[in-house]
């Protein structure tokens, strides 16, 4: 049980993933009343600071998604003003909202990752910095926003790139490409829930492919060797605790077994994932017997300062 009431909901915001984060956002204003809380929505706009004061909520329900909700910002200014908060603090948030800082941890603990490097988007646009295939991706966004795979053949890394009408990061992340099966791990507190694999039509798992209807299939659990899915399982946990994550997260790999030897490979970890209707998290919890309100009100249960 927890003393918390009034709650308010941090949702919009001003990311890539602004549309993304009403819905997850709507989600749990609904979940959160069934539960008996006192849910109150907030779009953080240029003062969210003072928005909170004048609410006085007993704690934040944090459902923003990309920069400025998940990399370790609005954490900062819920620690000032000492709201309770659910999800990861402000070093693990921001560690894992870049892409390298997260592999960068990975490593250091041992976890497989492939070769990456981080340039500035102008210079991915000029040239292969590596063999194709490859993948570019903005260093600090979610979503799969700004992601291009350059294929092998492919003459030159896409034009968009170079654009002046490029309104992500300028940082970018130029790494291996991995083939095989995407796969994805929820965890919920120090339990790995279970493994997903995402099957989709479109050219991978992007941005559509995760949020619009018929986008992706999600078949849990994965249809894998069962020694797969405990690595799998155990990796994610291992990251959560690496990167100091609280509450949920989520991590995403790629499982290779494309070739003679099988192999899986780290991606990343989300410290934010998506409470929508077709979102992995609430998914694979209400596969073991949580639904998502119980999900909710177990993250409002889970909030504190000091994360």
């Amino acid at each position: 049980m927890t003393a918390y009431k009034r709650i308010a909901v941090l949702m919009g915001g001003r990311s890539a993933e602004r549309e993304v984060s009403l819905s997850s956002g709507k989600g749990v204003m609904a979940a959160l009343a069934e539960e008996g809380f006192e849910p109150i929505s907030v779009d953080p706009g240029d003062n969210p600071g003072d928005q909170l004061f004048r609410l006085q909520p007993d704690a934040v329900f944090n459902a923003l998604h990309g920069r400025f909700g998940e990399d370790g910002t609005v954490q900062g200014l819920l620690e000032l003003m000492r709201l309770p908060y659910t999800h990861s603090g402000v070093l693990s948030s921001a560690l894992a909202m870049h892409k390298e800082r997260t592999k960068d941890v990975y490593r250091a603990a041992g976890l497989p990752v492939v070769r990456s490097l981080v340039v500035d988007r102008k210079e991915a646009a000029a040239a292969h910095l590596m063999e194709p295939p490859y993948v570019v991706k903005p260093v600090n966004e979610g979503s799969s926003v700004g992601v291009f795979i350059i294929r092998k053949g492919d003459n030159r890394p896409p034009e968009a790139l170079g654009s002046d009408q490029w309104t992500l990061s300028s940082e970018m992340m130029v790494e291996e490409y991995v083939p095989g099966r995407e796969l994805t791990v929820s965890v919920m507190g120090d339990r790995a829930l279970c493994v997903t694999e995402i099957v989709t039509n479109l050219e991978f798992y992007d941005y559509e492919a995760k949020y619009a209807a018929g986008g992706s299939r999600h078949i849990l659990p994965a249809d894998v060797p069962s020694a797969v899915a405990d690595q799998c399982m155990e990796l994610a946990l291992k990251a959560h605790q690496v990167l100091g994550c609280r509450g949920v997260s989520r991590t995403d790999f790629r499982y290779d077994d494309t070739g003679a030897k099988p192999r899986v490979i780290l991606l990343e970890t989300n410290t934010q994932p998506g409470m929508t209707p077709t979102s992995l998290v609430p998914e694979q919890a209400a596969h073991q017997g949580i639904s998502y309100a119980k999900l909710c009100r177990w993250l409002v249960e889970d909030a504190s300062c000091d994360r």
